[in-house]
């Protein structure tokens, strides 16, 4: 049965959540939530997460098969195919995401592929240690060739680096994963090309 626009006006004007007052703790934020809070936070993490991989994917539009050997080493061929369809889809895709159009697609395919990207570090760590023992000798020994952070930093051979890099790279991941199947799961909301033409998947 086809909607009326009453109902359309209606169902673009919805909450993602529906603060109900007699819910509430403080019964007078009702309004706050349900009219300012909701919508521009949630339009604001929409425009966070679709801008980052915006950022992310400049580099791989300037140089669309630079990632061909990333790809085929996941297993996606060919990589002349898969790599710039990788670029479009985190720069582009960035962009619809940013913008609250095709939204849920659009975060679901970008879920898709941050999720693989978690996947490959904790599959691909970046090891325990840059230098060898004689690296580390080496190190002691002409230590005018290190700025001081940089001896700070290698001399356990770089482990201790390491293990905070390979920390920082799983926690990103995770954070733009789930980012990613948040909007994909709720859709643009608010402040979205979605709800302006009231028609979304």
């Amino acid at each position: 049965m086809e909607t009326t626009k009453v109902e359309r006006d209606s169902m673009s004007k919805l909450p993602v959540f529906k603060n109900e007052k007699n819910n509430l703790y403080l019964p007078f934020m009702s309004s706050f939530y349900n009219t300012f809070a909701q919508p521009f936070g949630w339009a604001l993490f929409r425009i966070v997460i679709g801008g980052m991989l915006v950022v992310e994917g400049w580099p791989k539009i300037i140089a669309p098969f630079a990632q061909v050997g990333f790809v085929e080493n996941l297993g996606f061929y060919p990589g002349w195919l898969w790599s710039p369809m990788l670029a479009g889809m985190q720069f582009f895709g960035g962009m619809f995401i940013a913008v609250g159009l095709l939204t849920r697609p659009i975060a679901l395919a970008n879920a898709v592929m941050l999720a693989i990207t978690l996947w490959f570090h904790f599959a691909h760590p970046y090891g325990d240690a840059l230098l060898t023992q004689a690296g580390i000798d080496a190190l002691n020994s002409g230590s005018d060739f290190f700025t001081p952070n940089g001896i700070k930093r290698l001399a356990d051979g770089g482990g201790a680096f390491l293990t905070s890099v390979q920390l920082k790279a799983e926690l990103a991941s995770i954070f733009w994963t789930a980012g990613a199947l948040l909007i994909a799961a709720f859709g643009g909301a608010h402040f979205s090309l979605d709800r302006l033409f009231k028609k979304q998947f």
